[in-house]
């Protein structure tokens, strides 16, 4: 005759699947977030590096036209702008790298683009990276268009431009000055500061050459 189990040895029996449930899941958990943690930072590197590409493409496009009163580099709707501040550079210049998305909508490929660091809209605790751009190139540079997030939890974003007349990197450009008016820098020089996996503040650069810079109409 079987003896079935006991109440006794049921419990036991379940006390010991308990234990090695537990036993696995605490040999795999740590693994499975270690691996949570390198997806997460690689998709983090890959977000940065598309960013940065994104900006080395646009700015390499970038131009100004002198198809304007000469008396009036303010009022030039294409232009070449860069403000330093610390960490927080920004930068507006007209492009000619604008991708159209649809194929009937009435647009060019040029546009005016801005970069600059602020408040991640869907996240206020942390800084991004925003880039604008406008279709419709204007006398309003500074107003209108859309903007987009290119990358989030940004510490700080910097420019550097080559002047060839001076030959060495200065930090400030704009072609509304007289100083800087018809000419654009020969390259570019992109800084992302960011924290890497430690925690610890890095930065992430690239350049690139301004292809047009010499004004178009220029001769």
């Amino acid at each position: 005759m079987k003896r079935g189990f006991t109440l006794l040895e049921v419990m036991i029996a379940l006390a010991i699947v308990t234990v090695l449930a537990a036993l696995v899941y605490g040999s795999f958990n740590p693994t499975y977030q270690a691996k949570m943690l390198v997806e997460e930072q690689a998709e983090r590197y890959h977000g940065l590096r598309l960013a940065m590409g994104r900006m080395a493409r646009e700015l390499s496009m970038a131009y100004v036209s002198d198809r304007y009163d000469s008396n009036q580099l303010r009022e030039r709707p294409t232009q070449f702008v860069a403000n330093h501040s610390s960490n927080r550079d920004k930068l507006r210049f007209t492009t000619f790298a604008h991708e159209r998305l649809y194929e009937d909508v009435k647009e060019s490929d040029q546009a005016l683009v801005e970069y600059r660091v602020d408040r991640d809209p869907e996240d206020p605790r942390k800084n991004a990276l925003i880039r604008r751009e406008k279709t419709v190139i204007d006398e309003r540079p500074a107003d209108g268009g859309a903007e987009t997030v290119l990358a989030t939890d940004i510490d700080g974003l910097n420019f550097e431009f080559w002047d060839v007349k001076k030959k060495e990197w200065v930090t400030d450009w704009d072609t509304t000055e007289q100083a800087y008016s018809n000419r654009l820098p020969e390259r570019v020089r992109i800084t992302i500061h960011a924290k890497g996996d430690d925690g610890k503040e890095r930065k992430y650069v690239s350049q690139t050459m301004i292809q047009l810079r010499v004004p178009l109409g220029k001769g």
